[in-house]
This record gives C-alpha cells, sequence and structure tokens, in this order.
C-alpha cells in the first residue's frame, strides 16, 4: 500500500490557484503545450474577466498551477510581471513572448480578438456584444514553470 505524503513525513501539497488558459479544448490544449516548451512564457487576459468574475489581480511571484483541457494539474507557474496597460500599447516583445507564432503586433490583436469577441468570451463576460479597442484594459502577465506535474 502506497503511503500518503504526510504518512512519508512530506507536508502536504498546497493547492495552488489554476490558471486556465482559453477553454478546454484544442485552443487550451495547444497553449498548455506551448507552456510546456518553453515557448510561451506570457499570456494577455481583458481586465474585464476580473471584473466580471470579482477577482483580485494576481501579485507578482504567485504560483499557480497550470490546467489542461482534462482538468490535470500539469504545471507549477510563477508570475514574474503583471501589468494593465491599454490594448494598444501592448509590445512587440510581449506578442512574441505569446508563443502562438505570432509575428507582429497586429497578427497577435486579430488572434485575440477573435477570442476575445467570441461568444463563449461574450457570455462569459455577461455581454453579448463586447468588443475590444486601443483603450481596453488589459492584463499582460509574464511567468516561468517552476515545476511539471
Amino acid at each position: 500500500m502506497e503511503k500518503t505524503p504526510q504518512e512519508n513525513g512530506d507536508a502536504p501539497r498546497e493547492a495552488l490557484p489554476p490558471l486556465l488558459l482559453a477553454f478546454p479544448g484544442p485552443l487550451r490544449d495547444h497553449l498548455v503545450a506551448a507552456v510546456l516548451s518553453g515557448e510561451k512564457v506570457s499570456t494577455t487576459g481583458l481586465l474585464a474577466e476580473y471584473e466580471a468574475e470579482n477577482e483580485e489581480l494576481p501579485p507578482v511571484g504567485e504560483r499557480s498551477a497550470l490546467i489542461d483541457s482534462g482538468g490535470r494539474e500539469v504545471a507549477v507557474i510563477e508570475l514574474t510581471e503583471v501589468r494593465v496597460l491599454p490594448l494598444g500599447q501592448v509590445d512587440l516583445q510581449h506578442a512574441l513572448d505569446e508563443g502562438e507564432g505570432y509575428d507582429s503586433v497586429e497578427s497577435w490583436r486579430a488572434g485575440h480578438e477573435a477570442f476575445w469577441h467570441s461568444d463563449e468570451m461574450r457570455e462569459a463576460l455577461g455581454d453579448p456584444s463586447y468588443t475590444v479597442h486601443d483603450g481596453t484594459l488589459v492584463v499582460a502577465e509574464r511567468f516561468r514553470v517552476v515545476e511539471r506535474r
């Protein structure tokens, strides 16, 4: 019989907040793979998402469990930077560091706008006509993988 961590004298694992990239399915699978390969070291969300869910912005240094489409914890990431800025000020380095193959801010923005304007996202925000513009506030996060599970 296998012993629990406590029986082995190990401290129990602390429950970490989940990091959910996109919605479950092919896009999340792609993004999780990019994080695990080291290609993706940044991500961008809408400040409106935090407001709709009544959540505080995560602090630098916070660790989260990266969740795959199957609901499994596949890695632990640590935030190294959190910035709130207008969408129109996202720079090329951030777009490149998202690890999704974007080669310009314009292509990055087009991909993100398609996601943010999707029916799923509009439903999550509770606004069926939600649209972004240059002044829309986004949360640009940088992170590193500290553990694979």
